[in-house]
């Protein structure tokens, strides 16, 4: 038997991205935004509001990052979440983290996230609050990289938001070959 909730925002895996941008005097700000992914191969779609003080430097900027929450890094990945930027001009720097900017695009590559991707603004429709980003880079600390020099999600960590229960969970191992498995109901 099924229990139906009705609409809800239930999806898993929820992604916790840290998008980050810098504002017109090169200060970055960070925000923790959940309802995002793949749009198409080189795009990242997010639904961002426009009073977001991250979305209003994206805008001025036409340049985010966008990095993998991780689970050494909750405590500051919520912190970005929960406090705004347009309230806390620190905040960037009061969740701990450090910027570099990005070789590719004008967006501060956050040190403390391992994952980043580097993006232009493709599109935003103030409406639907939807942003697009051409990723132009994905760059990854070698900390997190296999022995295959591809990225390691068992080193990385990465944290998915459960929209159910208000928390974040750590992505598990590894359980199936993607492309392989299914071959096996041929």
């Amino acid at each position: 038997m099924r229990k139906d909730f009705g609409v809800k925002t239930w999806l898993y895996p929820m992604p916790v991205f840290i998008v980050a941008a810098y504002d017109e005097n090169g200060v970055p700000n960070a925000m923790n935004a959940a309802w995002g992914g793949t749009y198409t191969d080189d795009m990242v779609g997010i639904c961002l509001s426009e009073g977001h003080k991250t979305t209003k430097n994206i805008l001025a900027t036409r340049a985010f990052t966008v990095s993998m929450g991780t689970a050494d890094r909750v405590t500051e990945c919520d912190y970005v979440g929960i406090v705004s930027g347009n309230k806390e001009p620190d905040k960037f720097t009061h969740a701990g983290f450090h910027a570099v900017k990005s070789a590719f695009v004008n967006a501060p590559v956050i040190e403390e996230l391992p994952m980043t991707l580097e993006c232009e603004l493709v599109s935003y429709d103030a409406e639907t609050c939807y942003m697009t980003g051409r990723i132009v880079n994905v760059s990854v600390d070698e900390s997190v990289l296999g022995e295959d020099g591809k990225i390691d999600v068992a080193k990385l960590r990465p944290i998915t938001f459960d929209p159910v229960h208000h928390a974040y969970l750590e992505i598990g191992p590894k359980v199936g070959n993607a492309f392989s498995d299914g071959k096996k109901l041929k």
